[in-house]
């Protein structure tokens, strides 16, 4: 029994072609999140998942296993990540390798480090969690947010409560930032995944940019620089 990263790197990005082996600072992104995975000496394997035989490739030149492909299933825009996960954790299972602990590594979070895949399972002792899940301050409080009708009338856009509220005596709002989902071995059969047992890992905002577009992309690269 030991631990497996699984790093999940579908081909035919929508938004951002080929996203996850697109060129940062000199390296494909999804050679960051094998790097940081191998580096941190947690992990008895990591797996990077695709369906792509170049990016299995460019995975392997970076130290990863990519040793078989995603399936048709696991393949389509419909298909979560999760759902890739439990396909390569089967997988290895039918070969008789077992994982007590699964780390979701996404490889649109290139600024993760090393601490914060070690400070997670450490997370995870502490509080005998079942899984922990990464996420950052809020940018701007959803307590100054709100939906707009199509006349853009804002009569009833500020919340009566908070609307004149000082920023800093607001409450802390945090998100998920996409970095770091650490369960263990059972939380994969559970029909709701992260409601039992389940802890935050806090991040800094300097280290949670999730590349999706090509803004994110130069933003990453201006932190890297």
């Amino acid at each position: 029994m030991g631990n497996i990263a699984v790093i999940t790197a579908r081909s035919g990005s929508k938004g951002l072609t080929d996203k996850n082996i697109r060129q940062l600072c000199g390296k494909p992104l999804l050679a960051y999140s094998v790097e940081c995975a191998l580096q941190s000496g947690c992990f008895e394997k990591v797996f990077v998942s695709t369906d792509s035989p170049e990016y299995a490739e460019i995975a392997e030149r970076f130290g990863a296993d990519a040793s078989f492909l995603r399936s048709a299933e696991t393949s389509g825009d419909t298909a979560g990540s999760w759902d890739a996960v439990r396909e390569v954790v089967y997988r290895f299972e039918q070969k008789g390798e077992h994982f007590e602990r699964i780390m979701l590594l996404q490889p649109t979070s290139p600024l993760r480090t090393v601490s914060d895949i070690r400070n997670s399972f450490a997370l995870m002792e502490e509080k005998d969690a079942d899984s922990v899940v990464s996420v950052c301050e809020m940018e701007h409080s959803p307590l100054w947010s709100n939906t707009l009708g199509e006349d853009l009338c804002m009569d009833n856009f500020r919340r009566e409560n908070y609307c004149d509220i000082r920023r800093q005596d607001l409450p802390i709002y945090y998100r998920l930032n996409g970095a770091v989902f650490l369960v263990k071995r059972e939380e994969l059969e559970r029909p709701q995944m992260l409601r039992y047992k389940s802890y935050a890992y806090i991040m800094p905002a300097e280290r949670s940019i999730d590349i999706d577009t090509e803004f994110d992309l130069k933003i990453a690269e201006c932190y890297m620089r």
